[in-house]
């Protein structure tokens, strides 16, 4: 299917655990972990440190940050901390945030193209320990670079990715960034548009395709009750439809399913609306949106990514035997 394969965590395993997971996933052959970081639950920096530091040649990834919340000073200092933590393991991935929960914590994404634009010309210069003064609509700096006095003076290996969702982000993405993080909670055939913005965008910086990385975010419900798979992912689908509108939109959702869901679902949401609401997810959407089943229907629809321009499937565990999804996607 693939020789790249790569793991997903977010917040529904305790962090200890996490450690286990991507030890276990680098004994498997597995190229890299990613680390979430979307609701107000667990931020991403904290465990892909700890990721890197109990590992030894897994790459470490963020899946993805926002560009608003940390300064570009913070943000470049924050991935070199990782680089010497993890040389030439750790991947940056930032993503523009979504409303409402941007707005609810006072950030006014306006401009979102410009703003993650700046980031990405800024954060590269950073990182390959340039002396930078920018003025920009939304970046400010005068003559600033990274402080190396004690360790690597030397530029730093780290590729810079967007997690793009809206057309008009991801031709940006293919001018601007090292690569795509392509989207979860979508059908394979979704890529086949990505892949034209994204081409867009790299003609306009001279670049090819076939050199232009793209990992996809895939949920993946491994059982070996394919119904209890199914289960597993109606109760994340749920929270997503509910709670991040670009999503429910790139999936295409109706209108009628994410208002049923949004009229059962607090925010935060209780375990108790997860299991009442999970009931609007048609099982029709849980097969045409993610991988979940038995392990030869979970390896069947990720080759399906991958035979639509997916690089590097990124698998986001539902349920609890994250064992035995690593195990269904072991490269040794």
């Amino acid at each position: 299917m693939t020789e790249r394969i790569a793991l997903y965590l977010q917040d529904s395993h305790d962090l200890r655990d996490g450690l286990e997971y991507a030890k276990y996933a680098e004994e498997k052959g597995f190229e890299a972990v990613w680390q979430a970081e979307s609701r107000l639950v667990r931020d991403a920096i904290v465990p892909m440190a700890a990721y890197a530091a109990v590992t030894n040649n897994i790459k470490v990834g963020s899946g993805v940050i926002n560009n608003w919340t940390r300064n570009i000073g913070l943000l470049a200092a924050t991935f070199l901390t990782l680089d010497d933590l993890a040389p030439n393991r750790v991947i940056c991935g930032l993503g523009a945030w979504w409303d409402p929960l941007a707005k609810n914590v006072g950030i006014d994404r306006k401009k979102p193209l410009t703003a993650m634009k700046e980031t990405v010309q800024v954060m590269r210069r950073l990182l390959n320990l340039e002396r930078v003064s920018f003025d920009g609509e939304f970046i400010h700096v005068k003559d600033i670079e990274l402080d190396v006095v004690h360790g690597r003076r030397e530029p730093r290996n780290v590729p810079i990715m967007i997690g793009a969702t809206g057309d008009m982000m991801m031709e940006l993405t293919g001018e601007v960034a090292d690569g795509a993080v392509l989207n979860y909670c979508v059908e394979p055939s979704y890529n086949d548009k990505a892949l034209e913005l994204l081409d867009k965008g790299l003609q306009k910086s001279g670049r090819k395709m076939e050199n232009f990385d793209r990992p996809q975010l895939i949920v993946c419900s491994v059982d070996e009750d394919h119904d209890k798979a199914i289960d597993y992912s109606k109760m994340l689908l749920c929270q997503y439809m509910a709670q991040q509108p670009h999503i429910a939109k790139a999936s295409g959702v109706s209108d009628e399913v994410v208002h049923e869901i949004q009229s059962i679902l607090g925010w935060p949401a209780t375990k108790e609306q997860i299991n009442k609401a999970k009931h609007f997810v048609p099982d029709e959407l849980v097969l045409k949106i993610t991988a979940s089943g038995t392990p030869a229907e979970a390896r069947a629809k990720v080759a399906e990514y991958v035979k639509r321009g997916c690089t590097c499937p990124i698998l986001y565990p539902v349920g609890g035997n994250f064992k035995l999804l690593i195990d269904t996607f072991a490269q040794k």
